[in-house]
């Protein structure tokens, strides 16, 4: 999903940088690229576990899943910074949707890959259309609400293993009905463990993002599992995973899964593009080329194709791995393919490494997640600064929480959506007034000390001029002409950075008002390209005539008020 703006670190780490000879001279990122890929190894292995239980799924798909969309992304992305793989944002997003289709007779290890197949496919086309701009679609407030109840999911989906009690229902009031009911059963010991592995994680990424306390933590709760033996107190552990590669995955894609797929992967889509466009552009490359998103679009679909072939899930641009591999002093996609190198090592022949590995364990490394993306510092500023805006977080937070998760994200962009053409309605004519003493139009009480200019009325119009406003400008200026009744009309376009059709008419509409009571009507400084387009591809240039254009206000009240010759 798409996070709020990331500060990158602004300095590398030079600790990893090669001794001087030959090897340093032909390769000299070769030792920050490779340092950085086994900080990286140490932070995704145990997220990419907890990343696919947290989707139902068996630990090691989400070594498959890491691998395969490296992979893909590293031959076909841009971005030389940006890792990818199973991600806690949008793997809530389809967990319930998959078993609730599993449930009703589906399989989950053929619905899961076929969806990150289709996945694949409409990022590959987003690519290839150049549709980066669709990553603003979704405000900040609202995309801070989505994060806020994605995260409650992740807790509530993750207390059944923090407490050692089983799982069941996806959804989320009925996990909390079941949680409940089986209070008595908490087992305090592996509450401890989970609790324990929080903490550490918390305290090391106060230290440094390159610290992976995900696996110190995972480690010590490990050994602590077979040095006290806790399987003998209740405490679950993975068990010996199975090794090797994963079973051959066949696509066989029938209408029916199609049907139930394709607006889940429209939603999905929706979220790993602006995810990946927050990414692409927060973290630059080392030669500071500016972000390729339209292509990291392409690499995005790649990985999900890889995984979904790899018989794995639906996977997506990461944030803090990302910000690892910067960190790290990474210059290269060399670092994240070290780590998927490793990675893959651990898949095919160390599953019985991790058979002491207790479930609490992967549900403090969620625990860690869910606050991690909890983001109460910008919820309290938005609260603070933009009350309205607050309800925007409220109404997608508790549309995620209550409803399921790819409806509330639905809700959400239609949100988004509203709010913009909301604000775009509320633009309304603003007179100007003349500065006195010189050539500047300017709003009303804020420039200083006016001067009247008689049977003159100029008027901004301060927003595009669209379908959403045409109504509200047209009557707006009409109000004002006959307020004023000028012998003269300007209409400052400075902040009118587009024009539509509807939009146009009203502009016609207003030149043909203007024509019958004999108001002289002009528009000065069309800035935008656009909008000079728009004013001669809809009639309106041939309507008011091209003499009735100018570069300024001051130039059209010039030449065109009483008693000036043109």
């Amino acid at each position: 999903m798409p996070q709020l703006p990331i500060s990158p670190g602004s300095e590398r780490s030079i600790a990893a940088e090669p001794a001087p000879g030959v090897g340093a001279s032909r390769f000299p990122g070769l030792g920050r690229d490779i340092v950085a890929g086994l900080t990286l190894a140490a932070i995704t292995i145990p997220e990419q576990m907890a990343t696919a239980r947290l989707g139902g799924f068996e630990p090691q798909i989400g070594f498959f899943a890491f691998v395969a969309a490296t992979l893909g992304f590293a031959v076909f992305g841009a971005s030389r910074l940006l890792t990818v793989g199973a991600d806690s944002t949008i793997t809530p997003i389809f967990a319930g949707a998959l078993a609730a289709l599993a449930g009703s007779g589906g399989n989950l290890g053929h619905t899961a890959p076929t969806l990150a197949l289709l996945v694949g496919v409409l990022l590959l086309l987003s690519g290839v259309l150049r549709l980066g701009w669709i990553a603003a679609l979704l405000s900040t407030p609202v995309i801070t609400g989505f994060l806020a109840g994605v995260s409650i999911h992740i807790l509530v989906s993750q207390l059944p293993g923090l407490f050692g009690l089983p799982g069941g229902s996806h959804k989320l009031v009925s996990q909390v009905q079941e949680i409940y009911a089986q209070r008595g059963a908490i087992n305090p010991v592996s509450t401890a463990i989970g609790l324990s592995v929080l903490a550490i994680m918390l305290v090391c990424e106060r230290i440094t993002a390159r610290l992976p306390g995900a696996l110190i933590a995972l480690g010590l709760a490990t050994m602590a599992v077979m040095l006290f033996r806790l399987e003998a107190r209740g405490v679950a552990v993975l068990g010996v995973l199975p090794e090797g590669l994963p079973p051959r995955f066949s696509p066989d894609l029938g209408w029916e899964d199609f049907r139930q797929l394709l607006p889940l992967a429209l939603i999905i889509s929706l979220v790993v593009m602006m995810q990946t466009a927050t990414v692409s552009r927060s973290f630059r490359d080392p030669d500071g080329r500016e972000a390729n998103v339209d292509r990291d679009f392409l690499g995005l679909g790649a990985a999900n194709l890889l995984a979904g072939l790899a018989g794995a899930f639906p996977v997506n641009a990461s944030p803090p791995r990302t910000a690892v591999v910067v960190e790290s002093g990474g210059g290269s996609q060399l670092g994240a393919l070290t780590a998927a190198a490793l990675v893959l090592a651990l898949a095919l022949a160390g599953g019985a490494l991790l058979a002491h590995v207790p479930e609490a364990a992967l549900a403090g490394v969620l625990l860690c997640v869910a606050q991690r993306i909890f983001r109460l510092s910008t919820i309290l500023t938005i609260a603070r600064q933009a009350p309205a805006e607050f309800a925007l977080i409220l109404c997608t937070a508790f549309a995620i929480i209550l409803l399921p998760i790819e409806t509330g994200v639905a809700i959400g962009v239609g949100l988004s959506l509203i709010h913009g053409v909301w604000m775009t309605t509320r633009s309304q004519p603003i007179e100007f007034s003349k500065i006195a003493g010189t050539t500047i139009w300017w709003p009303p009480g804020e420039g200083g000390e006016t001067e009247p200019v008689p049977d003159v009325l100029v008027v901004a119009f301060q927003a595009p001029l669209l379908f959403a406003n045409a109504q509200s400008f047209q009557h707006g200026m009409l109000d004002l002409l006959e307020r004023q009744r000028p012998a003269l009309l300007v209409l400052e376009a400075g902040g009118i950075a587009a024009i539509d059709y509807t939009a146009a008419q009203s502009l016609l509409a207003l030149a043909g008002v203007c024509r019958d009571r004999g108001i002289a009507f002009a528009i000065a400084r069309v800035e935008s390209v656009r909008a000079r387009q728009a004013l001669q591809q809809f009639g309106v240039v041939a309507a008011i005539g091209q003499d009735h254009l100018f570069h300024s206000v001051d130039e059209a009240v010039g030449a065109l008020r009483p008693g000036a010759s043109v």
